[in-house]
């Protein structure tokens, strides 16, 4: 019982900070770690609770997504193909060596969200900004998504940001959209494929769609900077985290 409340309150401040900022993962990983699942099994039960924050955030965001820049239809099959396939690799992957890179992809994401301000200042001075450069840039982040999970919002939020939309709130709802249709694919593939842990994955997801309905508002109060230091010092930790302990 006292494991079922610290994941919904978990997923309640995982859900905010996650459709806030990309952040999802960055807590809801880390409490899956500290109630004792190895990194593979955390990785696992992640990712298919976190297709319920794709419903929550979406109905949240609609005001920020009728102001979007990014055309959404043409790209979405294809965000959710790629993380099918980083489902299906991560099925194949062994606990040693996820164990392994664990640390290397959250260190990778942190420092994409901390190089950010910079990668969008490059690719404005150069015009470097199309739709086209954004939607490969998402499938590769989807893989990855579909593979770990953990920073892979943060991720696709700093490619919004830089070749998309530089308003946080925007490049915010539609990160929290395709960060949706990615998780429930690679759900899909892990369901179908493999045991799942559910009674970790219920009560998660339970307060991931609580809190993921609570998040678009507050990036619309919350400076972008303030979001983006915040996912940096979480990605921080957590990296050091999964290296001290071996993922």
């Amino acid at each position: 019982m006292t494991d079922v409340v610290l994941l919904v309150g978990a997923g309640v401040v995982a859900g905010v900070l996650g459709s806030a900022g990309g952040m999802t993962s960055l807590v809801s990983y880390w409490t899956l770690l500290a109630i004792g699942l190895p990194a593979i099994s955390a990785s696992v039960a992640n990712l298919v609770a976190c297709a319920a924050c794709g419903p929550g955030s979406a109905l949240a965001s609609r005001q920020e997504l009728r102001r979007a820049r990014l055309p959404l239809s043409a790209g979405l099959p294809a965000v959710m193909i790629s993380a099918g396939g980083g489902a299906l690799l991560l099925h194949h992957t062994s606990a040693a060596v996820f164990g392994r890179v664990a640390p290397w992809l959250v260190a990778f994401a942190s420092l994409a969200l901390l190089v950010q301000p910079w990668l969008t200042t490059l690719v404005r001075r150069h015009s470097l900004r199309s739709p086209m450069v954004a939607w490969l840039g998402v499938g590769v982040v989807s893989v990855y998504g579909g593979y770990f999970g953990a920073g892979s919002g943060i991720m696709l939020l700093t490619l919004l940001l830089a070749f998309v939309d530089e308003r946080m709130p925007q490049a915010n709802a539609l990160k929290n959209l395709l960060a949706g249709a990615a998780a429930i694919a690679s759900a899909v593939i892990i369901v179908s494929t493999g045991p799942v842990l559910w009674h970790i994955v219920i009560p998660l997801a339970v307060g991931l769609f609580l809190g993921s309905t609570l998040g678009p508002p507050v990036t619309r109060r919350i400076p972008a900077g303030a979001i983006r230091w915040c996912g940096v010092a979480l990605g921080a930790a957590l990296t050091a985290e999964l290296a001290l302990s071996g993922g």
